[in-house]
């Protein structure tokens, strides 16, 4: 009989004489811990340089459980999930967010202060499609097969629905998410921030205003747009500077 899947799946890299603390790298939508931070690039590289590497799985991600409803998958349950988890690995951590994982990683940083060292926010929008969709329209998308009118939404649902995906599962990750959407104003981290943007990157094209929020946080430009810029090497080079690891 097989293990249900958890609700966070975690896969840790640990160096035999740690030198630092333990590095939490969260994936962005559709994708999962393995493709956003490939072990020879991320995992290995981290701990040859003394440092553990912390990779999660989102829930309705990679070998993460589905999300059954949108309630199981609202922000705050998500974030207390990964609070939970970083506080057994022994905590604090240093954070590093791309896309989706950048906008949970200023949630979880500003709202559990004692378990984030800094947070290195990567691909993020200022604003929350996710709070925007219309959510009868991507579900009859992923049912019937017709294409929803609003641009926001075939775009985004579009990266949700096909044969191969657990469609109606990531729909009410999005919805839940999308329920407490990311309101920079309301909370911003305390700890040290670096932001993160491909040059050509539209969706984080107005990065640069969340610096106001977070104080003494600046940004840095990569090459690539939303999807090539995180497995660029400037984008590589430019988390290991800002871990001290170069």
């Amino acid at each position: 009989m097989s293990q249900p899947r958890p609700y966070i799946a975690v896969t840790p890299h640990r160096p035999a004489e740690p030198t630092g603390a333990p590095v939490l790298l969260i994936h962005g939508f559709y994708s999962s811990g393995a493709n956003d931070w490939p072990d020879d690039k991320w995992g290995e590289e981290l701990v040859h340089k003394g440092r553990a590497a912390i990779v999660i799985d989102l829930p309705a991600h990679g070998s993460s459980a589905r999300v059954g409803d949108t309630k199981s998958a609202t922000t705050t349950r998500v974030i207390e999930a990964i609070a939970d988890l970083v506080a057994k690995e022994g905590g604090p951590v240093d954070v590093i967010g791309y896309s989706l994982g950048a906008r949970l990683a200023w949630s979880f940083a500003s709202r559990h202060p004692g378990l984030v060292n800094s947070a290195l926010l990567a691909g993020l929008s200022p604003g929350d499609p996710f709070a925007v969709i219309d959510y009868k329209a991507a579900r009859t998308f992923a049912d019937e097969g017709t294409p929803p009118a609003d641009k926001m939404t075939a775009m985004i649902v579009g990266m949700a629905v096909g044969p191969d995906k657990d469609s109606h599962s990531l729909i009410n990750l999005m919805e839940g998410l999308g329920s407490e959407p990311f309101d920079p104003g309301a909370e911003a981290p305390k700890c040290p921030v670096l932001f993160v943007a491909g040059s050509e990157d539209q969706v984080a094209g107005g990065i640069d205003a969340l610096e106001a929020h977070a104080t003494g946080a600046r940004t840095e430009r990569v090459p690539g747009d939303h999807f090539s810029a995180l497995h660029g090497q400037e984008f590589r080079k430019a988390a290991f500077r800002f871990l001290g690891l170069n």
